[in-house]
């Protein structure tokens, strides 16, 4: 499995942590180990042009996610194929902002975001309210877990 973790926003975090959380949802959700995922920490400039570019909307946003193979998740001994999961594209100072209204730190934040972030590569989505219970409770579980375990 390839994840490449590349911090372009100035922020401070651990690359390596967010290696380590992707791997552990990845695993989780029974993606082929040769699967590759790109996890891309920005300013809040460029997640501006992003999100004008990609969704029509002004401003920065916390996290963005570009699918590229289309993968969905596995099973219990049915792993997917391998291939290019995608990206996930995630904004600090965003996250620093929601991490202080919800009262945890931004550290917690990304790795919720991050979280979301690959739910939404594999096909998750939250538009409808189903969606959303499904995606949210999911996210917690895994999140949680991985917490848990380090």
């Amino acid at each position: 499995m390839s994840i490449e973790v590349n911090n372009e926003s100035g922020a401070e975090v651990d690359e390596a942590e967010f290696a380590a959380l992707a791997r552990y949802v990845l695993d989780a959700m029974h993606v082929h180990p040769q699967t590759d995922l790109s996890i891309l920490l920005v300013g809040t400039d460029v997640m501006s042009e992003l999100h004008v570019q990609w969704m029509d909307e002004p401003g920065p946003t916390d996290v963005l996610s570009f699918p590229m193979d289309e993968l969905r998740p596995g099973r219990e001994g049915e792993q997917t194929p391998a291939g290019l999961l995608g990206d996930v594209v995630l904004c600090p100072e965003v996250a620093a902002e929601q991490a202080r209204v919800a009262g945890h730190s931004t550290a917690e934040e990304l790795l919720l975001l991050t979280t979301h972030g690959i739910l939404h590569l594999l096909g998750y989505d939250h538009a409808e309210p189903e969606e959303e219970k499904e995606m949210f409770a999911l996210q917690r579980q895994l999140l949680l877990t991985f917490l848990a375990g380090r």
